[in-house]
């Protein structure tokens, strides 16, 4: 086979594997679950980028004279145990919600695919030994995991990001690796290799490129995990610091008052509900649309 006939095999292969964004964003369009979803996740966004403009209060502000106020005009989520609005701080708390999703999940997502690119396109020898490693991470439990990170570097908001970003590398490596393994042996990898490429290019620019809807798919699913973990730490103290207005650590410091004013840990609990709903519902219609299985 010459080399004209091994690239348009390649040319021919390729674009199979390769979805394009027009295409996903059409397809997302039209599911209910990823409008309903999205929709959600946007307005997430919006608030976290324009919550200094958006929120009526002082998230910081304390007023004990109105402390402990119901839900209803002028504050709809009502005051907590210090006076200051439930809804200013539910409302900048989606800065540290997307903070947290956006950091950890890179933390994950970027070490997690270089290993298991080098796991799977690599030698087996290099193979054996990232596998190795990532059976270490495995074995410990992931709370554990995620506990044992803080305990070195001591309770906050980014050690919480940093700890789940770590507890997060080993399934982002073995992802990558089972989708990198059935994909190395594709006719248009083999006419890449034979084209003279070297491996670095091979693994960039020809393996990873038709592997990203299978990690876009996995993020999906790791990112509700991710922020679950890191409002864990919160509740426990080892997460976000007080008086951050965190919503895993707005619930813990109000879980005194679930009797007496339900309003104070319902506002962040049920926000932290809503939104890891909605990145479930999106990453499912992200899933039916990427996945070749399901299709």
């Amino acid at each position: 086979m010459s080399s004209l006939d091994l690239t348009e095999a390649g040319r021919a292969e390729a674009p199979r594997r390769q979805v394009g964004l027009r295409w996903v964003l059409r397809q997302l369009l039209r599911k209910r679950s990823s409008q309903i979803g999205g929709s959600i996740v946007l307005l997430i966004v919006f608030c976290a980028v324009f919550a200094p403009e958006l929120t009526p209060y002082d998230p910081f502000r304390v007023d004990v004279l109105n402390r402990l106020k119901p839900p209803g005009p002028p504050h709809w989520f009502g005051t907590d145990e210090l006076g200051r609005d439930i809804f200013s701080r539910v409302l900048y708390g989606t800065r540290y919600f997307v903070l947290v999703s956006l950091i950890s999940v890179s933390i994950a997502g970027s070490f997690g695919v270089l290993l298991g690119l080098v796991a799977g396109a690599g030698s087996s020898l290099a193979d054996s030994f990232v596998m190795r490693v990532v059976d270490v991470l495995l074995a410990f439990p992931y709370i554990l995991l995620v506990l044992a990170v803080v305990a070195i570097l001591g309770p906050s908001l980014w050690t919480a990001m940093i700890a789940v970003g770590v507890a997060g590398i080993p399934g982002y490596a073995r992802v990558v690796r089972s989708n990198v393994l059935a994909v190395r042996q594709e006719p248009y990898v083999e006419a890449m290799r034979a084209l003279g490429a070297g491996p670095l290019r091979i693994m960039v620019g020809t393996i990873l490129p038709n592997v990203a809807s299978s990690i876009v798919i996995y993020t999906s699913f790791a990112m509700p995990i991710a922020v679950l973990a890191a409002s864990a730490l919160s509740f426990i103290g080892l997460g976000a610091q007080p008086p951050m207005p965190e919503w895993g650590a707005m619930v813990v410091g109000a879980r005194t008052f679930l009797r007496t004013a339900w309003w104070v840990p319902a506002a962040p609990g049920l926000t932290i509900f809503v939104a890891i709903f909605a990145i479930n519902l999106l990453g499912n219609a992200l899933r039916d649309v990427l996945d070749p299985r399901s299709r």
